[in-house]
């Protein structure tokens, strides 16, 4: 009688855990539409129309999918072991307002930051789908932006003298009448047309403001490279540094692809 919950607990636990069992995988398939299925109820019910008309339907299935995700959370921390980690996880933390303001938008209006909340459901497909193994694939990418953050700040730095430069240059130039009402409002319009956007709200009508603009474009093309070329160079640094050598051969086993910096062989265990 003791061994019965301990038992079903733990057939419960593979089945809301655990992804190699026919219930895992149809537990994890259900929860992976359901949450779908909200969020696409909540982006549609945010357009008028369709809020005008099916308003009422959406707040059923809605209702219907919180009950379904509140089950799924009270499960969840019925079959796990150590409940206050899962409550303070990142996942738990995720479940718990995923459902919890809805609640208490009975009693507390959240206004329209309630579809935002619900939304937030979404990080849970990272645990369905076992995203969490490409987490240390992204290291490489970290490591490769630490590296090229003192050039970057400098680039960075050298297009801002450039905005502020041309954002006042462009201020005399055109003036209020033509729309650059200020320097801040001339930067806006330098920001716009460097990063190739160019929103058209504001525009040069002279014959010099134009010529600058045109210059300002050439260089914004010429601008946008820097950046990726130097995250993409100090990307492939660190992924160089990461691949197995073939020139240091082990004088046992004859293995030759190891480790940058390896002193043992990963075959055989010689000291190379």
């Amino acid at each position: 009688m003791d061994t019965y919950p301990k038992d079903w607990k733990q057939k419960l636990n593979q089945i809301i855990n655990g992804f190699d069992t026919p219930l895992g995988r149809a537990f994890d398939i259900a929860l992976i539409c359901s949450i779908l299925i909200s969020c696409f109820l909540i982006i549609i019910d945010s357009i008028a129309a369709i809020h005008a008309t099916l308003g009422g339907t959406i707040l059923i299935l809605q209702n219907f999918f919180l009950l379904i995700f509140t089950i799924e959370y009270c499960l969840r921390l019925i079959v796990t072991t150590k409940k206050r980690d899962y409550l303070f996880s990142f996942y738990g933390i995720v479940d718990f307002i995923a459902i919890a303001p809805i609640y208490l938008s009975f009693f507390i209006s959240f206004g329209s930051f309630l579809p935002i909340i619900r939304i937030l459901r979404l990080f849970r497909l990272f645990s369905i789908f076992k995203m969490g193994r490409y987490i240390d694939e992204s290291g490489a990418l970290l490591k490769a932006l630490r590296a090229s953050k003192t050039k970057i700040s400098v680039f960075l730095f050298t297009l801002l003298f450039i905005i502020i430069i041309v954002g006042a240059l462009m201020y005399v130039i055109e003036g209020p009448e033509h729309g650059f009402v200020s320097i801040p409002e001339s930067m806006y319009w330098a920001i716009v047309t460097i990063s190739t956007v160019g929103y058209g709200d504001i525009s040069p009508q002279t014959e010099l403001g134009k010529f600058l603009a045109s210059a300002l474009m050439l260089v914004g093309y010429g601008i946008i490279a820097v950046p990726t070329g130097v995250i993409t160079s100090e990307l492939s640094y660190v992924s160089h540094k990461k691949e197995p050598r073939s020139g240091q051969s082990c004088p046992i086993c004859g293995h030759s692809k190891h480790a940058q910096g390896s002193q043992y062989c990963n075959q055989c265990g010689k000291k190379l």
